[in-house]
């Protein structure tokens, strides 16, 4: 058996959690092959990713004169395919989303890998994100390669629920993975019920033993940690009020702010704004090392988010026996509450604040039961070795000869 991940852009700051999953799987002895659509034109941070370009075969990037090519081969010696994969791409141009000019590079990327995956032996292919590079595999499938799934996380892939391709999608799936309960449940909302037993939840989760626990270094420390893309959905907007609010009750309070992205100016200028320079700080993105590191020096988590799937970063705080301050937003609650942290009606900084307020005012005894309880929710639900054998078994039963 030999595996296929297909992602739309790889490697990514954001996607170090597919790197673990396959290197979860690698280490059972299955063989995987990485494919992308296109380059990151991100400056990465971490070695490992860094080394994954390396590893990854790009259908778009620097093969651009190449894809007509194959397109004029399979056309001529490929047409019953051609023709299996041309009714699904017009409907998926009629309901899905984007350009004709997009679908087209979607069905030329499509050839691009068929060719390619029947040269490396791939089995079956696994994409992650419903979006273009599931599109992507599903025409390839139906050119004659191999049987194919996808992960899907959200929220993005469920905004439009009018849209017949997500359907489509999970009608030619070989099975559909959910990274939570509610994930399900907005994939059986937009695809139907019919498809409830195709779909398989399948948690992203963290090593649990490269994130040991530390239930240390809370007395005095008044430190909390936000990590993740600088953007209005992680709602890192209000914390510049919220910061305003507690000052001056906590003096020595820092919110350390990992990540970049499209708010930072706006964020600065609210941070100048409500003049509390010296309390948030900017870091930029940091090597997983770093943010490790990082996390075992905060006294919590904060992460306010407006829309979600189920953030990684959440599950690396835990594991680390650092409580978390979130938002009920999607698959969130399912991991987090009162039991390892605070959870908070997203958008709502008054509730934020008195949430930071609570954490802040914790005794170290207290911040420690909450960290063991959510280290204990990790390693039940969300350690990656174990989620990686549910994924193996799903692989091994798409890769099997009916």
């Amino acid at each position: 058996m030999k595996i296929g991940y297909l992602m739309n852009t790889y490697p990514l700051i954001s996607t170090t959690f597919i790197r673990r999953e396959i290197e979860a799987l690698e280490s059972m002895n299955i063989e995987i092959k990485r494919y992308a659509v296109r380059r990151s034109n991100q400056t990465l941070v971490d070695p490992l990713d860094k080394a994954e370009c390396a590893h990854t075969h790009y259908l778009l990037s620097g093969n651009r004169g190449k894809l007509f090519y194959f397109a004029f081969i399979e056309l001529v010696t490929n047409m019953p395919g051609i023709v299996r994969a041309v009714r699904p791409w017009i409907r998926q141009i009629r309901t899905g989303t984007g350009s004709v000019i997009k679908h087209i590079a979607y069905l030329l990327e499509a050839i691009a890998l068929f060719r390619r995956a029947k040269r490396d032996g791939i089995t079956h292919l696994h994409a992650h994100f419903s979006t273009n590079s599931t599109a992507v595999a599903m025409l390839s499938k139906l050119l004659g390669g191999p049987s194919y799934s996808f992960t899907a996380h959200g929220p993005d892939e469920f905004g439009d629920r009018t849209s017949g391709s997500l359907r489509l999608k999970m009608e030619h799936a070989a099975f559909v993975v959910a990274i939570s309960q509610f994930c399900k449940g907005q994939l059986i909302y937009i695809g139907g019920i019919e498809f409830v037993k195709k779909i398989h939840i399948v948690r992203c989760g963290v090593s649990v033993e490269i994130f040991a626990p530390d239930n240390e270094g809370f007395a005095g420390n008044e430190t909390l940690l936000c990590v993740g893309r600088l953007c209005v959905q992680k709602g890192q907007l209000l914390l510049p009020g919220v910061a305003a609010s507690l000052r001056n009750e906590f003096p020595r309070l820092r919110i350390i702010l990992i990540g970049d992205g499209p708010i930072r100016h706006e964020l600065e200028t609210l941070i100048s704004k409500r003049d509390v320079s010296e309390v948030i700080e900017f870091k930029g993105w940091q090597s997983n090392v770093e943010v490790c590191e990082a996390m075992r020096n905060a006294r919590a988590l904060v992460l306010p988010s407006f829309a979600e799937g189920l953030p990684i970063v959440i599950m690396e705080a835990l594991a680390l026996g650092r409580p978390v301050i979130s938002t009920y937003v999607a698959g969130i609650p399912e991991l987090v509450d009162s039991g390892c942290g605070w959870i908070v009606i997203p958008g709502s900084e008054t509730d934020l604040v008195e949430a930071m307020r609570s954490a802040l005012m914790a005794d170290a005894q207290q911040l420690r039961r909450l960290g063991l309880e959510g280290r204990r929710r990790i390693e039940e639900k969300y350690d990656l070795k174990k989620n990686a054998q549910q994924l193996l078994a799903l692989f091994r039963a798409a890769s099997s000869p009916t």
